[in-house]
């Protein structure tokens, strides 16, 4: 089957209107372009995103459905608050962000690879330029899990999580909710559902809804001097 798709030629070419993205694959879009902070940051603020592999050119998506959730609204269970109490666990924010965004690619499975060397480095300069943050886990000094994403105004977009000690990955999850709703963060886009996220409570909602969402939000700030790095202590 051949599939036609547009060719981001050059840094000024903007991206197709998202509901011109294919069915089949789900929310291709286009390909080509490059991965610059401007360019990524634009994809964003439109309700799109890159993912592809080592050997591919740049893809860049926009699915038909969208996972989500309102950090307001999530709730941990009880089997996860009582194994936080106990478990020994710091969350941190920003303390090292670029150690968070290589273990998410470290610890993919071969067939999970689309955090590619060119996509962390691309994440990297969005972390210098403040766009890109994380939450990390510890145990003691030693990083047990985490995740990192984009914030859009009020909008948190995540990009990946990772977990090398039981629940580790739903701590930070937790944690971002949490801090993202006190900072006035409104939505967070977990881009592409999983069982996982299904397990955290995020909703499945049609791309029109996300990108109305989405527009409503992007610009809007939130609290100043709200990602400098700091511990992260849930309200009791």
């Amino acid at each position: 089957m051949t599939i036609h798709l547009p060719y981001i030629e050059s840094p000024i070419t903007p991206f197709p209107e998202v509901e011109t993205a294919l069915h089949d694959p789900d929310g291709l879009l286009a390909f080509g372009g490059d991965l610059s902070p401007k360019r990524i940051l634009d994809a964003y603020q439109h309700g799109i995103f890159p993912w592809y592999s080592q050997d591919d050119p740049i893809l860049w998506w926009s699915p038909s459905h969208r996972a989500i959730l309102k950090p307001s609204e999530f709730t941990p269970s009880k089997s996860l608050k009582k194994f936080f109490k106990r478990s020994g666990y710091k969350v941190t924010l920003n303390s090292v962000t670029k150690e968070i965004i290589e273990l998410c690619s470290s610890t993919r499975s071969p067939d999970e690879a689309w955090i590619t060397s060119e996509m962390k480095q691309a994440y990297k300069n969005l972390a210098d330029l403040g766009h890109c943050h994380s939450i990390e886990v510890w145990r003691d000094t030693e990083l047990v899990g985490g995740l990192y994403g984009l914030a859009i105004g009020r909008v948190f977009c995540g990009e990946s999580m990772f977990s090398l000690e039981s629940n580790a990955s739903k701590v930070a999850f937790w944690h971002l909710c949490e801090y993202f709703r006190t900072i006035q963060g409104e939505l967070i886009d977990c881009q592409l559902e999983n069982d996982h996220l299904l397990s955290l409570g995020v909703d499945i909602v049609s791309r029109d809804l996300f990108i109305k969402q989405l527009d409503q939000l992007k610009f809007k700030p939130i609290k100043s001097g709200a990602f400098a790095p700091r511990t992260i202590t849930l309200n009791k």
